[in-house]
Order: structure tokens, then sequence, then C-alpha cells
């Protein structure tokens, strides 16, 4: 086979799993003549969405190199999708969770709220973006089955690619998406109950190729129900950060959102305080009251017994939501607005946060 080729080809990386095609399999038979060449690429599935932008892609970087250029588009058969399966896997058995397997060094972050309407789904879809817009590696799972907004929010109308049993989640601003929202016709309601509830939760983390995260946020959604319960099972080793808005109402229902975490063994990051303040002229009114924010984090703080942060204060910004209902997070689309910004830092902090590597095996042998 053409190590000039394959040099080419190595550049061409696949839309949906964000690697060289020349390390999934995908590369077929080459035939070079002089400097004209012909090669064949394998796509997953037959009807692969991401088929024009891979046979264009190829067909530019073989043209980079050759004078003439023929590309014929084909598919993977049964038995080369189970390599690929196995390899994006890891090896790992199938229905395999990767983020509660010992020794993950992906930071799991549960967001919630203790009641709707503190905008926490647009606050979590811009920290996911912020953080990958920083250069990290990002999953963003919406587990708010009943109420999920995270597809709007991102601007996602494709649904994810299955190869097989094992899930290509849409790929937005840099960040993995995963959501109920792909799989309801015509905005229909969920109507489950806990066991399906769980199922699904589970499936998102076992059926889905999340690739190796440095955070998977999770959006959960308000209150304590079965979907925060079942989560904070299957993730241990998550963390939680909660949403609430300055009033005192809301600051004494978010504590409830950071204290079913503790009962399911996960630590609280910090709270973050949504419309804290509405700017006009230099001068900061405080719409909903202040104090919200702080009031929660000492409250959780005594709860746990150990510091919790206000992480950051968001103001009030009709950009923030004029963004998120058209689709484009702030972070990416308006990133000078105040809100932007606030959201930003609150995602460096959370980056410069620690992973906690105790008691995680390192790979590292001494010689």
């Amino acid at each position: 086979m053409s190590e000039k080729a394959l040099a080419a080809l190595s550049s061409v990386i696949d839309p949906e799993l964000r690697r060289p095609i020349t390390e999934l399999g995908m590369v077929g038979d080459i035939e070079e003549t002089g400097n004209s060449v012909s090669a064949v690429i394998k796509l997953t599935i037959v009807g692969c969405p991401a088929a024009q932008a891979i046979e264009r892609d190829v067909t530019s970087a073989l043209q980079g190199v050759y004078d003439a250029v023929q590309v014929t588009m084909t598919t993977m058969s049964a038995e080369e999708r189970d390599v690929l399966k196995a390899q994006l896997r890891g090896n790992k058995p199938i229905r395999h969770n990767p983020f509660a397997v010992e020794g993950s060094l992906t930071k799991v972050l549960f967001v919630g709220s203790g009641k709707g309407g503190v905008g926490k789904s647009t606050i979590t879809a811009n920290l996911a973006v912020a953080l990958a817009k920083q250069g990290h590696n990002v999953g963003l799972l919406d587990a708010d089955i009943f109420g999920y907004s995270i597809p709007g929010i991102m601007g996602i109308e494709s649904r994810p690619t299955k190869v097989d049993e094992l899930m290509l989640p849409p790929i937005s601003h840099d960040v993995r998406v995963i959501s109920i929202g792909f799989f309801v016709e015509d905005n229909k309601p969920v109507a489950w109950r806990g066991p399906m509830l769980h199922r699904a939760v589970e499936q998102f983390l076992t059926d889905v190729y999340w690739s190796d995260l440095d955070f998977l946020v999770v959006d959960l959604p308000p209150g304590t129900g079965d979907v925060a319960i079942s989560l904070g099972q299957l993730l241990p080793g998550a963390s939680s950060i909660v949403i609430t808005t300055p009033q005192a109402a809301a600051a004494t229902v978010a504590e409830r959102s950071g204290a079913i975490g503790l009962q399911t063994g996960q630590g609280i990051l910090g709270v973050i305080e949504n419309m804290s303040y509405l700017e006009i002229d230099g001068n900061r009114h405080h719409i909903f009251g202040s104090g919200g924010g702080e009031a929660v984090a000492t409250r959780l703080s005594d709860i746990s017994g150990a510091p919790v942060k206000l992480l950051g204060q968001i103001p009030i910004s009709e950009s923030l939501r004029e963004a998120s209902d058209q689709g484009r997070p702030i972070v990416a689309e308006n990133p000078e607005d105040p809100a932007a910004k606030a959201i930003w830092d609150i995602a460096t902090e959370i980056a410069a946060i620690p992973r906690g590597l105790s008691g995680k095996k390192l790979g590292i042998n001494p010689v």
C-alpha cells in the first residue's frame, strides 16, 4: 500500500469519531500508477451522514499529492465493524460504563438545581462549550429526560449515528452531546417511570462512544427524583454543581439538590448563582434579591463538613437568552458579553481543580 497515499489520508479526520480514517480501518485498497491514485474508503454504515464530508476531504487530501485521483466509497463488513467497535471501546465489553471503572481520569460534573427556571440547562451547555474551547475533551449528557432542552441550546438537529448497538453522539462546538431529545418525534412528552428512566440514563453511559473525555458534564433534571439517584449510583465519582438564583426561596430549594448528591456519594464542587443582577449604566440592580448563592454555599458547607465555594455570579443577560433560543451558546457566539465572561471564568476555575489521583493506578512501573 502506498506510503505517500497513507500519509495524505492520515490528515483526514472522521467528523463523528474525530480520529484519522487511517486509524479506524476505513482505508481499503489503494492503487498507485505514476502520479495517479485510486482509493477505496470504507464508511462505518450504509447512509453514513458524514459520507459527503469524508469523500470531499479524502479527495482534497489526495489531490494535494497526486495529479489524478479516483475515490470509491463503500461500507465496512460486519466483521470490520466489530473490529472498529472493539477498538473504540478499548477492547472493553459491550454495555461498558467507562466512567465507573477504577482509574478513570474523566471529571464527571453533575449540574443540578432545586427547581426549574433558574437557567440550569443554559449554564450547563455553556460551561461544556467553555471547557471545550479551553482545550478539553468534553461530553455533555442531557439527563433531564422530561424537560430535555440541550439539543436546542446547542443547535443540534442531527441524530446520533448508530454503528450496530454503538451510538456516535452528534458533536457541536467540539462537545459530544447525547439527549433523549434525539429520539423523540415532534416534541412528544416522555412518560416513563423509574425503571425505564434508569435504563435510559444507563444506556447513555454504556452504549455511546464518548472517546477519552476530560470532562463529562451532566445536565440533571431539577429536584431530587429517580434520575439523580440513578446517576449517583452509576457515576459514584462525580462532583455536584448547584445552580440557584439570588432569591431566598430558590436558595432554600437549591440546598436539596446538593444534599441528594451527598446521600449518593458525590462531593459538592460548588455553587453558581445565575441571574445575580441586572447592570444598567454601570449600576447593578438586584432584581431577584441578593445573597442566595452565598447562602447555599454556606449551608452545603455545613451539611457536607467541607468547604463549598460560590464559583461565580452570572448577571442577567438578554444576549444569553437570545443565544440559547437560537442554538448558539453565548461563550462561542459573543464571548465579550458579561454573562459569557462569567461562565468562562467559572469553567477556568473548574478546570483548575485537581483531578484527585489518590488511589488511582497511573500505569507506571518503577525501573
